[in-house]
């Protein structure tokens, strides 16, 4: 069994905290409905054009749940063209 975290820095097109809280609410429900992840905001919660997301998935291998990671951050980019990725960190816990 394997745990993979996957964080992701994103600059987001908000202009406002409530503009923002609806992009993530967005991004977050959609995510742990396709890809099966726990998933949360964890970082930057009073800035309105960035935030940091973090999901977690358990796993048979880490092959696997990198697999999941990978397809996951591919997701948001195609469906999310307003979401920019600044920085990524895949960890194996």
């Amino acid at each position: 069994m394997s745990i993979v975290l996957l964080q992701l820095r994103l600059r987001l097109e908000s202009r406002n905290l409530k503009e923002k809280r609806a992009i993530v609410k967005s991004i977050l429900s959609r995510a742990r409905n396709r890809f099966n992840v726990a998933c949360s905001e964890t970082d930057f919660h009073d800035i309105s054009d960035d935030a940091v997301l973090s999901f977690v998935t358990v796993a048979d291998s880490a092959t696997g749940g990198k697999r999941v990671m990978q397809d996951l951050e591919s997701w948001l980019v195609e469906e999310r063209p307003d979401v920019e990725v600044v920085e990524l960190q895949v960890d194996e816990l």
